[in-house]
This record gives C-alpha cells, sequence and structure tokens, in this order.
C-alpha cells in the first residue's frame, strides 16, 4: 500500500493552492485530479453534464493530457515545490477506521487511472472536488446538445473541444452570464439567455457586455421542450407569469444547437460523505455541504474541505481568489496539525490569507431552483423523465412505480404514493431509488439527484432540506472491472463460486471447460 503525508484531492483553484501552501510550510503533498477524463466517462455524463459536446479529438489521450496540463500554470508551480501531482487519477473511494470497518489503522483513499487501482494511505486529506452541474428535465432533453454549464467551462478552457455553434443559455445569474461571455469569447453565438426572474439576476457589467453584443435576453420565460432529431435544433420558451405558470400564445422557437443548463451547481460531497464528515442542507450554498470551521476542518479530524466542495457561492464564478484563500487556510491548519508549521507561524499566514467568505449574490439559491422546477412542470408536465438513464417520470417517481421493463403491476403498490411513505416517516430516497430505480443509473445519480429531492419535497409539502441526503457508495466513479481488480481469480476461488452464486459445482466445471476450449 502506498502512503502519503498530506493528500489533496483536486486541482482547481482550491486545491492547486491548498498543494502549494503545504509544500511550502514543508509537508510532503501528493495532489490527485480525475482530469483529464477519458472520452468514455465524459460520455457517462460524469463528472460533468457534458450532453455528447465533446470533439473527437479528445479520444486522443496524449492530447487531452497535454491541453488540461498546459490550461492550469499552477500545477507546474506546484511540481517545482515537490508536490507529487497525479492527473488522470479518479479517488473512487474513501474509508477510515468506523463501524464497518474497524480492521483499517489509518484512513484510506482508493485511486485509479485507466490502467490501474490502488490503495493509498495519509495522515491528512484536504478535499477541494469542486461542482456538479445541476440538472432539471424538460421535453428533448435527452437530445445530443443539452449541457451543463461546468461542462461548458471545461470543454472550453480545459480540453478546447467543445462542439456548439449556437447556444441558449438558462440562467442570468453570474453563472449564466460568465458562461455566455465565455461562449462567445470561444466564437459561438448565444442566442438567447433564458431565465424565470423578472430580471437578470447576474452582474450589472456582465449584463452590459451581452448587451453590447445583442445578445437577447428573455426574464420571465421557461423552456417547455427542446426541438430536434437526435440532436438539439432549437428551443421552446414561453413566458411565464408571477406564479410561474406559463401564459398560453406567447411560446417562441429559438434557433440552437446547444442548450446549457447554467441554473446553479451542486457540491460534490460524496468524498466528505464517505469519509463521514456531518453534512447539512444549505440553501445559499446549492445543496448539502460539510461543516467546517474556520480553519476548514470538517466534523472529521485531519479531514478539509474547500472550494465549490464546500459550497457554490456566485462569486467563486469570476473570482478564484476566495476558493484558494479557501484552500491555503485548509493546507495551514494540516499543516499546524503535522507540525510542519508553529502556532505562530500559522497564525501569521492566517493573516496574510484574510477571510474565506464569499458573497452569496444571485441569492436564494433554494426557493430559486424550486421555482424553476415548477415553472418547467407546469410547461412540460408530469410525463417527462426525471431520471433519464432509467426512464422513470416525474409522475412514476411521485407514484412509486415500479419499473416499465418489469411488465408487473400490484393493485396494493399502485396505490401507493410519496404522500403515504412521508407519513410512515422522513421519504428515504435509497428506498424510493430501489422502488422506481430511479437515480440507479451509469450516470449515478448526478443527472436527477437534485430534481428528485426537490420533487418528494413539494410532493410531501416539506422544505427540501428536511428530505434526508441519499447515500453514496463507492465506487464513485464508474471504472472498469479490469482496474479495479485486473488479476484472474485464482483456482481456489472458482472451486466456491457455487457458495455464492448457487450453481452445482458439476454445472461450474462445464462452464470451465467450455471456457478453456473457447
Amino acid at each position: 500500500m502506498e502512503r502519503a503525508q498530506l493528500v489533496v484531492v483536486g486541482s482547481g483553484p482550491a486545491g492547486t493552492a491548498a498543494a502549494i501552501e503545504a509544500a511550502d510550510a514543508g509537508v510532503e503533498v501528493t495532489l490527485t485530479d480525475e482530469n483529464p477524463i477519458d472520452f468514455s466517462m465524459m460520455g457517462l455524463d460524469i463528472p460533468y453534464y457534458f450532453g455528447q459536446r465533446m470533439m473527437p479529438s479528445l479520444r486522443d489521450k496524449g492530447l487531452t493530457l497535454q491541453r488540461v496540463v498546459s490550461s492550469n500554470q499552477l500545477l507546474e508551480t506546484a511540481r517545482e515545490k515537490g508536490v507529487q501531482v497525479l492527473p488522470g487519477t479518479y479517488v473512487w473511494g474513501s474509508f477510515r477506521n468506523q463501524e464497518n470497518s474497524r480492521q483499517i489503522e489509518k484512513p484510506i483513499l482508493g485511486l485509479a487511472d485507466e490502467d490501474r487501482s490502488w490503495l493509498l494511505e495519509y495522515d491528512r486529506l484536504i478535499l477541494a472536488p469542486g461542482a456538479g452541474d445541476l440538472v432539471m428535465g424538460f421535453t428533448g432533453r435527452d437530445l445530443v446538445g443539452v449541457v451543463g454549464a461546468n461542462a461548458v467551462n471545461a470543454l472550453l478552457s480545459l480540453y478546447q473541444g467543445l462542439t456548439t455553434k449556437k447556444m441558449v443559455v438558462l440562467g442570468s445569474g453570474d453563472l449564466g452570464l460568465s458562461t455566455a461571455i465565455q461562449a462567445m469569447d470561444h466564437g459561438i453565438e448565444v442566442t438567447a439567455v433564458v431565465d424565470i426572474s423578472p430580471s437578470v439576476r447576474g452582474s450589472q457589467d456582465f449584463q452590459a457586455r451581452l448587451d453590447s453584443q445583442n445578445v437577447p435576453f428573455y426574464t420571465s420565460h421557461t423552456v417547455k421542450e427542446a426541438r430536434g432529431h437526435r440532436e438539439v435544433e432549437s428551443i421552446v420558451i414561453v413566458s411565464i407569469d408571477d406564479q410561474f405558470q406559463p401564459i398560453l400564445g406567447t411560446e417562441r422557437a429559438i434557433g440552437c444547437d446547444t442548450i446549457c443548463l447554467a441554473i446553479g451547481l451542486v457540491p460534490n460531497v460524496e468524498l466528505p460523505y464517505l469519509t463521514g464528515c456531518r453534512l447539512t442542507y444549505r440553501h445559499d450554498l446549492g445543496g448539502f455541504v460539510p461543516d467546517t470551521d474556520q480553519g476548514m476542518q470538517t466534523s472529521v479530524e485531519g479531514i478539509y474541505v474547500a472550494g465549490d466542495g464546500n459550497g457554490f457561492r456566485e462569486t467563486m464564478v469570476t473570482n478564484p481568489d476566495v476558493a484558494k484563500a479557501e484552500g491555503r487556510l485548509a493546507a495551514i491548519a494540516a499543516a499546524k496539525s503535522l507540525g510542519a508549521l508553529d502556532s505562530a507561524k500559522a497564525n501569521s499566514l492566517r493573516g496574510d490569507v484574510g477571510p474565506a467568505q464569499g458573497s452569496t449574490k444571485g441569492g436564494s439559491t433554494g426557493k430559486y431552483r424550486e421555482a424553476w422546477l415548477s415553472s418547467l412542470i407546469a410547461a412540460g408536465g408530469m410525463d417527462v423523465n426525471v431520471c433519464q438513464c432509467e426512464e422513470v417520470t416525474r409522475r412514476e417517481l411521485l407514484n412509486v412505480a415500479v419499473p416499465k421493463y418489469l411488465q408487473w403491476s400490484s393493485e396494493r403498490m399502485g396505490d401507493r404514493i410519496i404522500g403515504e411513505l412521508w407519513a410512515e416517516g422522513p421519504v428515504d430516497l435509497d428506498r424510493l431509488k430501489r422502488l422506481t430505480r430511479a437515480g440507479m443509473g451509469h450516470c449515478q445519480g448526478r443527472r436527477c439527484r437534485e430534481e428528485v429531492a426537490l420533487l418528494v419535497a413539494q410532493a410531501a409539502k416539506e422544505d427540501v432540506s428536511k428530505i434526508p441526503i441519499a447515500t453514496f457508495r463507492p465506487p464513485v466513479r464508474p471504472l472498469p472491472l479490469k482496474v479495479m481488480w485486473p488479476q484472474d481469480e485464482p483456482e481456489e476461488v472458482r472451486k466456491s463460486w457455487y457458495y455464492w452464486i448457487k450453481i452445482p459445482p458439476k454445472t461450474i466445471e462445464e462452464l470451465l471447460q467450455r471456457r478453456e476450449q473457447a
């Protein structure tokens, strides 16, 4: 098993700042980042909602590695300071000594690249996993060309591989406006910015820049549907009243090949969850986030979180200094706990960093997301898929319907709806997933988790913060079995198969003989 003094997960602004600060303090640092992401993983919309808008050239792993590394100059700075940088490395699990793993002496991360997987033991851990795209459904969302804002940013800034000519942006906060500006700077025509709000929510400077390029703003509008044959060709929007209900006769079709969801981002909390960190739902920070102190330490000693993984704030969209400050504070606290810094030096460094609290400009994130969902339901109905992978509609989810492909029905189960489940106690999203399969697809719930929680909360007439978080299990990234365990099983294991799969030994022997003959 490999070992590290400090592991930093994520090489964004927060992660690289943390790695450099810790290295300056004399700590041995290992910095991991999943970029460049394998092309097939992008096709599964992991970690972002890529929507099949990747250039085929990104299949060239050498080219993508070169682009990703060259796009982040701080990585070279980290290397020069002695940081071990592991690009293209997924952290698929986090394990420590707790109730179901008493045999683990020191905390461990599960890592994997395209060739192998391994375990890494560590003393301290800084998580800077960033945030994922917030996805909500509408008719035509399954067409190629519906993407998330973070995916657009990654494909433009890291990979230089976005196949888009005309884009419509949903959301007029700083996230949406900055995404529109970034797209235009790369020669993409932005044909509309659409928002349910009665006025533009983001920076006036951003709005003025888009106005100067004659980009149309459609406030008090929502999406009725996306149209196209296999790929997006246009989007139909409709005016809404102050109750987010569509106004008949106001539909408008806008030509585009890409629809970018920039309604918000969702903190990536898979690893904090697996590590046992206490999570709290924060409307103003985009969902469940780890509880942290002023030094960015979580409820688990020696585990720190920084950047968008500690909460989505509009300030961070255009000002990476906020994330960098959090990363530096986490590194200072970690270095002090390791004995690399004394109290006086740590306090001095903290004073240089200053406060790391970013503004929640564009705020009321929770109400804003709920309003978007209400408008989409009013305009598109309940028979829109909430889970794209398993083709579960909103109606089927709230009716706790058995998956269609089973072709099975039960009169008793047919009467079981979310309201009845709630009457028995807080709705368990894991139980709902098992009953309906919503969230069980290859994207591991990344495209439906938030909408499912919002739908359940609305049906139960509860605030979404009251809905317990759905659990995460390793691997938190889908990985090929050959990577998870490349060795073939020994003969002793094969002889014991029937204990696990209930096949008679004679049948197993026949299967093995056929395998050898083949």
